[in-house]
């Protein structure tokens, strides 16, 4: 089979044998996909320092015909962010969008907005003040390319709008998003949340800026994690392992 080029972003090493390694990349041509880099654990490795961890890189894949494992030929060093070696708090939100991209995409399934929304935000995870908003929005970008970005503007059970002027609003991760009083009853693992909330998570899945110009306060952005957190949740299975260093 021919060899496949693409941009890919490192968000999983193993160390097998003495000297190889296997890697997980996420790529923006070819999707997740999992590949033998044999001799990346050597000084001098063939692959000029392109395997580093959430660092993106130019790679050339061998496909393999059965289910083994790719080859990976080639990975040159396209970006790197340097924000996550003199920030732990950036380190740890990067790790998390690895976490993500590599338990909710599956493989061989191109997502060429979510690599291109992953690098944007692992290049601006430095900016203190934006980082939590950042994070929410890729989450939801994750949500939304997977096709289960939840309903926020009409109830998610019998999909009639919800009614503007309510302050509570009853919220189903399981059932999809947001719900009616008249459809509440019954559905399982529902919470309650504010309006403010629901609107503040509309602003950070939308395009524009006003996700950046939203009057967010700390209690705020708190309660919007606790929602975005349990609908990822809710998809993953689990908590994600990262989601408690966030520091939100």
């Amino acid at each position: 089979m021919p060899a496949n080029r693409s941009l890919a972003l490192v968000v999983r090493t193993v160390d097998v044998f003495e000297t190889s390694l296997v890697v997980t990349l996420f790529t923006r041509e070819l999707g997740k996909v999992a590949a033998l880099a044999k001799g990346g654990r050597r000084l001098k490795s063939p692959f000029q320092g392109g395997l580093d961890l959430l660092g993106v890189s130019d790679i050339v894949l061998l496909p393999k015909a059965s289910e083994s494992l790719d080859l990976l030929t080639e990975s040159a060093p396209v970006e790197r962010f340097p924000c996550l070696r003199r920030d732990l708090a950036a380190l740890y939100a990067g790790y998390y969008i690895a976490e993500l991209l590599t338990d909710l995409t599956d493989y061989h399934d191109p997502h060429p907005k979510l690599f291109d929304a992953a690098r944007i935000t692992l290049r601006h995870l430095g900016e203190a003040g934006l980082r939590a908003r950042r994070v929410l929005r890729f989450e939801l970008a994750c949500l939304r390319e997977i096709g289960l970005m939840p309903l926020l503007d009409r109830c998610a059970h019998c999909g009639e709008p919800l009614d503007p002027e309510v302050e509570s609003v009853a919220f189903g991760p399981a059932t999809g998003g947001a719900l009616c009083p008249a459809c509440r009853p019954g559905q399982p693992h529902v919470m309650t949340t504010s309006r403010r909330t629901i609107e503040s998570m509309r602003a950070l899945a939308s395009p524009g800026n006003e996700w950046r110009e939203r009057e967010m306060g700390g209690s705020e952005l708190a309660a919007v994690r606790q929602t975005v957190g349990a609908v990822v949740s809710h998809v993953l299975g689990h908590r994600p392992r990262v989601w408690p260093f966030l520091g939100v």
